[in-house]
């Protein structure tokens, strides 16, 4: 069976591709059990050190495929929703940091796939939205959440409360996307910058991403006591050493992961 989502790595950078053009990448069961897949795969890497998530054709992801929603029952509903989150936050809860290159459109369980990366790259041409208002019902795999967190709560629910699209230059302006690229130069930017993550020490890009995530909705004085025990763990490394050797000896680290 061909699967939905190909996989390629460039030394420590790996790239996921979701594969669906004719139905612009939609989420199917199917496609999503291939992601979830993948990522597990990634998790097991040991060499991987920073990921990028795309799309082929015209679209990042055009959304869920709601074809296959139509008819589904609440207790199918609820499964679905459950794969949905259970692969975004398989994403999230990666070790290693996962850029999305949305390539085109990112519009319901698009969005929300891009926004369960640690930051978005766009096309010229992108397009994100949650629209799923317009078809009676809510975004189900993280969308209420992670969208707020993202740009505020005001222009969340602005975009939610509508199902308006927005172009790129709308989405970098609210602070969806860091930064927007034309069509042809997307990848490449968006793997620079992941091949830049790879040389950094990835024990501290774990613990960065650990302390970000989980530090988000937790009091500043418990979070910087996060950050404080993380700092001191960070001493008893070997990339701590090397990655401060090499700075005064004025060479580039080695970085082990040890």
């Amino acid at each position: 069976m061909t699967s939905f989502v190909e996989v390629t790595h460039d030394g420590h950078v790996s790239t996921l591709t979701i594969n669906r053009p004719d139905k612009l990448n939609a989420l199917s069961t199917e496609v999503l059990e291939d992601l979830r897949a993948a990522v597990d795969a990634l998790a097991n890497r040991e060499e991987a050190r920073a990921a990028v998530i795309t799309g082929t054709g015209k679209a990042f992801v055009a959304g869920a495929d709601i074809a296959a929603m139509k008819d589904m029952t609440e207790a199918e509903g609820r499964a679905f929703g459950a794969l949905g989150h259970g692969v975004f936050d398989a994403i999230e809860q990666l070790r290693l940091p996962v850029i999305a290159a949305v390539n085109g459109f990112a519009l319901g369980g698009g969005c929300e796939l891009a926004l369960a990366c640690d930051f978005i790259y766009a096309s010229s041409k992108a397009k994100f939205g949650q629209p799923e208002v317009n078809l009676g019902i809510i975004p189900g795999f993280g969308g209420t959440q992670r969208l707020p967190r993202r740009v505020g709560s005001a222009a969340a629910r602005e975009l939610i409360y509508t199902g308006r699209m927005i172009g790129a230059e709308e989405a970098l302006r609210i602070g969806l996307v860091n930064a927007v690229f034309e069509p042809d130069a997307l990848l490449p930017k968006t793997i620079e910058a992941a091949k830049e993550i790879a040389t950094k020490g990835p024990l501290a890009i774990a613990a960065a991403k650990r302390l970000i995530r989980d530090g988000l909705d937790r009091a500043l004085p418990e979070a910087n006591r996060m950050e404080q025990a993380a700092f001191a763990e960070a001493f008893g490394t070997a990339d701590q050493r090397e990655g401060m050797s090499a700075f005064l000896e004025k060479r580039s680290p080695a970085f082990r992961g040890a």
